[in-house]
């Protein structure tokens, strides 16, 4: 049976026969059919941000499994937790098949080795309360089959993220993600309409579990890592924001802190950098409950 990444689309048969403009009008239009195919399995998404913070908050981390532009997506995404968020690289890893060599170059050949799966899934060394998951636009290589039935005869928490609504690591997922984004707008080229799908989902399982956690303050990432002036910059203007103060006080304030969060409440509740700090681990880092 042929995938649906694999069919193809008739909108978009003669592309061959177009100048640039029109090229890249039909595939602006294929793309945008990505975000409403999504929008249909919101409740899902929403699901499984709820479990992975669950899973989060009880101590446990979660990793992403994936072939080609799947585990390269999953890299990417998993690479920005630490600096966005604050947290340990640890808490999202993600693998790709092939292994580092398969980052920059085509290893066509890795998602059929169910070896790399089980070292994989050995090099993660997966504990109780992690969540495990996969990346595939198809949901049939054997890399990802073999990581999702590894996961369940563990009892983890199985996450599968695919555009194929018949795929075969299905069964093995506790929640299936499958967002039904039609034939690619070159046949088989799972790097368009299905990549550009695992990454949005992927922003949002993340994003969501890191909000549920407290790692945001309204829409601020109060605990970005300050590493240069840009980020610090901005850790300056969201003290402006959130304590309204000034900058010349937000600037001073944080050179102390040396941490948003602790800046804030230093400057909200009049306090010394200890007391934030109290303050901070009494309330499981959230500021929400202080301010």
């Amino acid at each position: 049976m042929v995938t649906v990444t694999e069919k193809t689309n008739l909108d978009t048969f003669d592309i061959d026969l177009q100048q640039g403009e029109e090229i890249a009008r039909l595939i602006n239009n294929e793309a945008t059919k990505i975000a409403i195919a999504i929008q249909k399995i919101i409740p899902q998404i929403g699901f499984a941000i709820e479990k992975i913070a669950v899973c989060f908050n009880k101590g446990g981390r979660m990793a992403y499994f994936g072939s080609g532009t799947s585990g390269r997506i999953g890299i990417l995404d998993a690479s920005e937790m630490s600096p966005t968020f604050g947290v340990s690289p640890n808490l999202i890893q993600a693998f790709i098949s092939g292994g580092e060599n398969a980052v920059r170059y085509a290893v066509e050949d890795a998602e059929d080795k169910e070896e790399f799966a089980v070292d994989d899934f050995k090099t993660f060394n997966p504990q109780k309360n992690d969540v495990i998951v996969a990346i595939s636009a198809s949901g049939n290589p054997q890399y990802t089959q073999k990581i999702l039935q590894l996961a369940k005869e563990k009892k983890l928490l199985t996450i599968a993220i695919t555009s194929n609504p018949e795929a075969k690591f299905k069964p093995f997922a506790d929640i299936f993600l499958c967002a039904e984004i039609g034939p690619e707008a070159i046949a088989g080229s799972s790097r368009m309409k299905s990549g550009t799908a695992q990454k949005m989902i992927l922003n949002m399982l993340s994003t969501g579990a890191m909000i549920r956690m407290g790692k945001t303050y309204h829409n601020y990432m109060i605990d970005v890592q300050i590493h240069n002036q840009k980020l610090r910059e901005r850790g300056i203007r969201y003290i402006c924001e959130i304590a309204q103060t000034d900058q010349i006080t937000a600037e001073k304030t944080l050179q102390i802190a040396k941490n948003i969060k602790t800046a804030c409440v230093m400057l909200i509740k009049k306090c010394n950098k200890e007391t934030a700090e109290k303050m901070l681990k009494e309330n499981n880092g959230i500021l929400r409950k202080i301010i």
